[in-house]
């Protein structure tokens, strides 16, 4: 059994411009600080509170956080779908029904 411990840094919903202002100014304060393995973000309110979009997702991987979590507002943004299904670093709940992308 591995008993290294590992941090990780959860950061709960990014909400809009602000919420993606936000991250960028106090990530890297809190990477220096805690030294994290592993930085995940909610990020089903990326886009102006509604969803996500590619834009706004990668100019949050650029700040240091590895993966998103969603939830219900994720599809806010139809347009997003398709990069949702091909990008592995958003995570999709266990529990969403069959034949939700």
């Amino acid at each position: 059994m591995n008993t290294q411990s590992k941090r990780v840094l959860f950061i709960g919903d990014i909400v809009g411009r602000t919420g993606r202002r936000a991250v960028k100014k106090v990530l890297p304060t809190l990477k220096k600080k805690y030294s994290p393995h592993l930085v995940i973000a909610n990020g089903e309110n990326l886009a102006g509170g509604y969803g996500l979009t590619e834009k706004t997702t990668e100019e949050m991987f650029q700040t240091g956080i590895d993966l998103f979590t969603t939830g219900n507002h994720i599809w806010d943004k139809k347009e997003s779908i398709g990069y949702i299904e091909k990008q592995d670093r958003i995570l999709r709940p266990l529990n969403y029904p069959p034949g939700v992308p």
